[in-house]
């Protein structure tokens, strides 16, 4: 029948109603099909030069196809699934447009066709930014004449399983549809057509808010061990897994074993029991940020598309993964190769820029940049750093051009052999110690360092023993090298810079590229940071997984300890979002007797509201201020109820919330609150509350978000993942 469409028109009518009933909606193999293109495929399409050129599509089994592009032909036959391919000879790249054609049944000619190169551009919200959003973009939209830079915009679409099709159209760069282009990807291929003088072509598979789970393959979660969980995930819902099938298949047979309970039942006039229920972990994945769904959605249908390389703008969705994000990058990258099948083709990304992020710790986007560094251990990769061109209250910083401009660079010196460019932020090669100072060295630095506003160095900070924590560093630069100091750190070990989400430090290469935040030597414990802790002695070891109305002490030494002068609490919790989190607070004694210094139970007959003197605090996290010697310390220990209002008369506190200042109340044997603060900062130093709750008691450093800022009505303790109190105390001299 597939001459049909080349039958009188009547003639050809009555074979489509024939074919009409013969294959209903629906149905896969349909007769008559004419030869189709993927939505890839189109006018004004740019294809890949000094590639094999893949072109492929569908028709009916066993029609003949023939691919012709300028003196290339090339002969094909559709398969009994009806799809077909060709790959055409590798061609140079070419200003003239050329004429693709597809002939089987039917002829489709694609126009305007351009020989380039071409990057897929991928990633969340930073990376779809369009151009019209972006600085200037009147200005640069008004001018964008450019006819041989081309876009396509892949439709969103989540699929859980692959999909061989997708809606897109290519767009010619004009004044016209430059402003929907994305504002990364046009900028970068402005500066490559500028110096190469060959066609851009740019697929933007992007889509905002999106994790990057979503855009990785299911066999490349199984290769790396730390993503073995998402690949079982995965599996179990992937119907052509062996898992999957011997989960149904056991499913299936409880269901036909309750089939034959129910029958008995009611043939005996008795209750059926409930049937079993779906199995949850096999219901089909249907968010598009579930993992793979994106993938399948989005980049399946465009594999065989040859491309030069990928840019990649994502990780705002992803950022408390901390080091796991570096293992989630190299499952993407190596999952995407192995799909395209074009080598280790470069891979490009873009580091965040510094951003508020609310009342998050300051510590977890710095984390983040370092798993971004870690990534450039994959082969033929590369990063761009722009904390210097930020906006903190904006988590889209308008300044695309300058981030388009960096990718290029790392392109023209990597691929297209302009060695002689600078396009590598300056890197640590190594650090050193000099007497007081630490000496860092830096590589890829095109020169001597220097800083964007011709001041010392920024965001340095140093850490020694007994240090009580980091200092800001006195840096100077010495050629390629920066030294560190500082007279409250004796003997430096360690160093970090930019190491806050608000960082937007100075210190840039020669030729102005920024340093990328990171960190060196070897950290002093937490304990070793704190002056004079050697002083004090553990009377209270405590697993807070172990909370309840009388908490089971691991180490209770109370019963020893007779005269103290100073009481000090170590906490230190681990999650998955706040990272690691540790407060060491001591102050001079509130009590005499060791019984009352651990948790306020009713049996230790605690219950202070009280301010304390010359209170300490060290902390590894911004959110709870360090300081030495304070009078504005106050703690709240009672196994009472509490209501919000200022009882105790504490300066700055509320009488409408929950803070550092509130009211014990009945009954005694309550809610229960411990909690050590410093009203001067109008902090809350740590918190536990409800012990007798045990998973659902409440725990944290600092203050809490939300309608209180002692941890009240929270019930977080299972969040962590570790958690552990410990209790000191200075003996008297």
């Amino acid at each position: 029948m597939k001459d049909c469409l080349t039958r009188p028109l009547r003639l050809r009518s009555l074979c489509l109603l024939v074919v009409a009933i013969m294959f209903p909606f629906g149905s896969s193999t349909p007769a008559c099909a004419e030869v189709r293109l993927p939505g890839i495929f189109g006018d004004s399409m740019v294809l890949q030069q000094q590639k094999p050129i893949r072109i492929w599509g569908w028709a009916d089994p066993g029609e003949n196809i023939m691919v012709t592009i300028a003196d290339n032909r090339i002969r094909s036959k559709a398969l009994d699934d009806g799809t077909w391919n060709v790959v055409l000879p590798p061609m140079k790249a070419s200003n003239t447009p050329l004429v693709l054609t597809v002939e089987g049944s039917n002829r489709i000619d694609l126009r305007d066709v351009l020989i380039g190169e071409v990057w897929l551009c991928s990633g969340q919200s930073n990376m779809e930014w369009v151009v019209d959003n972006t600085e200037n973009a009147r200005e640069v939209v008004a001018a964008a004449n450019h006819p041989n830079i081309r876009h396509i915009k892949i439709a969103h679409s989540a699929s859980p399983t692959p999909v061989d099709n997708v809606a897109a159209k290519w767009e010619v760069c004009s004044p016209q549809t430059a402003g929907r282009f994305t504002a990364v990807g046009f900028y970068m291929a402005i500066e490559l057509a500028n110096r190469l003088d060959v066609p851009i072509g740019l697929i933007n598979s992007s889509w905002g808010g999106t994790r990057i789970e979503p855009w990785t393959t299911a066999q490349a979660f199984g290769k790396i061990e730390s993503l073995h969980d998402i690949y079982h995930r995965v599996q179990q819902q992937n119907p052509e897994s062996e898992l999957y099938q011997t989960l149904m298949t056991e499913h299936v047979s409880s269901l036909e074993s309750w089939v034959q309970q129910a029958k008995s039942a009611l043939q005996n006039k008795r209750s059926v029991p409930l049937h079993p229920a779906f199995p949850e972990n096999q219901r089909p994945l249907k968010s598009h940020q579930d993992p793979t769904m994106l993938y399948n959605g989005m980049i399946h249908p465009i594999v065989r598309y040859s491309i030069r390389g990928a840019i990649w703008y994502q990780g705002e969705s992803n950022r408390i993964d901390g080091m796991l994000y570096a293992d989630k990058m190299q499952a993407l990258i190596e999952g995407w190769r192995r799909a395209w099948e074009l080598g280790d083709f470069p891979f490009y990304y873009v580091q965040l820029a510094p951003y508020m992020y609310g009342t998050e710790d300051a510590s977890i986007l710095p984390q983040f940049w370092e798993a971004q560094n870690a990534a450039l251990q994959i082969p033929n990769t590369g990063m761009v750093v722009i904390n210097d061109i930020a906006t903190l209250q904006n988590i889209h910083p308008k300044n695309k051009k300058d981030v388009g401009y960096r990718l290029a660079l790392l392109a023209l010196k990597n691929d297209y052999g302009q060695t002689d460019l600078v396009a590598r932020s300056p890197e640590m090669e190594s650090m050193s110690v000099e007497g007081r100072k630490l000496r860092i060295r830096f590589k890829h630095s095109g020169g001597e360092l220097k800083t964007r506003d011709g001041k010392a160095p920024s965001h340095f900070e140093i850490i020694g023993k007994n240090s009580g924590g980091f200092h800001d560093a006195e840096a100077t630069i010495d050629g390629e090298s920066v030294v560190l100091s500082s007279p409250n750190v004796e003997q430096a070990v360690a160093f970090r810079f930019a190491w806050n989400k608000r960082a937007e430090p100075n210190l840039t290469g020669a030729t102005g590229l920024p340093v990328s935040a990171f960190r060196g030597g070897d950290m002093p414990t937490f304990t070793d940071m704190i002056p004079r802790f050697s002083d004090y002695q553990l009377v209270y070891d405590l697993d807070l997984r172990q909370l309840a109305k009388e908490p089971k002490y691991d180490v209770d030494r109370s019963a020893e300890v007779t005269e103290f002068d100073r009481v000090g609490y170590l906490l230190e919790l681990e999650s998955s979002d706040g990272g690691e989190q540790s407060v060491f607070v001591s102050m001079n004694a509130f009590t005499n007797n060791a019984k009352q210094i651990g948790i306020p139970t009713v049996s230790s007959n605690a219950n202070f509201q009280m301010p304390v003197e010359s209170m300490d605090v060290f902390s590894s996290t911004d959110v709870v201020t360090n300081c030495v010697s304070i009078a504005t310390g106050n703690i709240e220990f009672w196994p009472n109820n509490y209501a919000a209002a200022n009882d105790g008369n504490v300066e700055n506190a509320s009488s409408s919330l929950y803070d550092f200042g509130d009211q014990p109340v009945p009954p005694i044997d309550g809610y229960g609150s411990m909690q050590v603060h410093n009203h001067g900062e109008q902090q809350t130093i740590f918190a536990i509350n409800k012990w007798k709750a045990g998973a659902d008691a409440e725990i944290g450093i600092g203050n809490s978000s939300g309608k209180t800022r002692d941890w009240t009505f929270v019930s977080n303790a299972s969040a962590y993942s570790s958690k552990r109190l410990r209790v000191y105390v200075r003996p008297s001299n």
